[in-house]
C-alpha cells in the first residue's frame, strides 16, 4: 500500500523515532517500578479490566466536547455580556480534568507502538500533551488573573482547541489508517461447519501448534488431555500466538505480552482488550475437528 501524504511527512520526522523510545522507557520504567499494582493500572489505563474495549478513543471525547463548548462560551460572552464567563470557566477546567485521564491513557496505549504506528502516536501524544499545558495555563489565568487576565485565558484556551484539532487527526490516522486497538480478528474469517485439521495424535499435551481452519489460522492446544482451539492471531496487534508461550491454559503472545485463555479466548491481561474467537473442538476416531464456537459476523 502507498503511503498517504501524512506518512510520508510523518517519516521525514527522524526526530520522532528517539523521542517515542524515550518516552516508551519512561513509561514502561514507571509501570515496571509499580510492580503488581502496576500491571494492574496499566491493564485499568489500556481498557482490558473493566471495559473490555480500547480505553482511550472512550475517553478523549470528554475533553474535547468540554473545550469546545468552553470556547464557545468564552466566545460568545463578548457578544453576550450577560453570559457569565463561568461557563467557559467550567467548561476548560472540566475538560483539563478528564484531558489528565486521556492522556494516562493514551501514553499507555503508545508504550505498545512500533516504527511508524510509534511515529505518529508520538506526534499526537506530544500535540496532546501542549493542549493540556495550553488549557493548564488558561485555567491558572482565569483563577489568579479573574476578569483582568481572562481575554488572555480565552486565547489560550483558543489555540489550545486548534492544537487538539491537529492532534485529534493524528490520533484518526492511528485507528482508522493503521489500526491501532483495532481488533485484528474483526475481519476474521472461520469454519461454521467441522473442518479437519489433523489427527489427535499430532497435539501432545502441552504443546502448541498451529493448523489451518479455512481461513483462519488456528491454535491448538492440549491442557489438562482436552484440547482447545482459538485464532492465532493476537487481537491486539496480529502476533502469531504459537510463537509465544504457554502457562497452564494462557498463552502470552510474543510481541507485547498480551494474555489469553486457551480454553474460551478470554483476555487475561492487557494491552489486548478483545477476546479472541474460540473454536469448538471434537475428537472421533482419532480425527480432530473445529468449528467457529459462534458466528463471528
Amino acid at each position: 500500500m502507498a503511503d498517504s501524504r501524512t506518512d510520508r511527512f510523518i517519516r521525514s520526522q527522524g526526530w520522532l523515532d528517539p523521542t517515542g523510545d524515550a518516552i516508551q522507557k519512561i513509561v514502561g520504567g514507571i509501570y515496571g517500578a509499580l510492580g503488581a499494582p502496576g500491571r494492574v493500572l496499566k491493564d485499568f489505563a489500556h481498557g482490558t479490566r473493566v471495559l473490555g474495549h480500547p480505553l482511550h478513543p472512550a475517553l478523549t471525547d470528554i475533553p474535547l466536547g468540554a473545550w469546545t463548548v468552553g470556547v464557545a462560551a468564552d466566545l460568545l460572552h463578548y457578544p453576550i455580556p450577560a453570559l457569565p464567563t463561568a461557563v467557559g470557566d467550567v467548561g476548560v477546567g472540566f475538560g483539563l480534568i478528564a484531558g489528565l485521564g486521556s492522556a494516562l491513557s493514551g501514553y499507555t496505549d503508545h508504550h505498545e507502538t512500533f516504527g511508524n504506528e510509534r511515529r505518529v502516536a508520538t506526534l499526537h501524544g506530544l500535540l496532546m500533551t501542549i493542549v493540556v499545558v495550553l488549557m493548564t495555563v488558561s485555567v491558572v489565568l482565569r483563577w489568579k488573573a479573574g476578569v483582568g487576565g481572562h481575554g488572555l485565558a480565552v486565547l489560550f484556551a483558543l489555540v489550545g482547541v486548534l492544537v487538539a484539532l491537529t492532534g485529534a487527526f493524528f490520533g484518526g490516522h492511528l485507528t482508522f489508517g493503521i489500526g491501532t486497538m483495532v481488533n485484528h480478528n474483526a475481519f476474521a474469517v472461520g469454519p461454521e461447519e467441522a473442518v479437519a485439521v489433523g489427527k489427535a495424535a499430532d497435539f501432545a499435551e502441552g504443546s502448541m501448534k498451529v493448523v489451518q481452519a479455512g481461513d483462519m489460522p488456528v491454535l491448538m492446544t492440549r491442557v489438562g488431555g482436552r484440547l482447545y482451539a482459538i485464532a492465532n492471531t493476537c487481537s491486539h496487534a496480529g502476533g502469531p500466538l504459537n510463537e509465544g508461550s504457554l502457562e497452564g491454559d494462557v498463552v502470552t503472545c510474543p510481541w507485547h505480552a498480551s494474555r489469553f485463555c486457551v480454553r474460551d479466548g478470554a483476555v487475561r491481561g492487557g494491552p489486548a482488550t478483545f477476546s479472541q474467537p474460540a473454536l469448538a473442538v471434537t475428537e472421533e476416531h482419532g480425527q480432530v475437528k473445529v468449528k467457529l464456537a459462534q458466528p463471528l459476523h
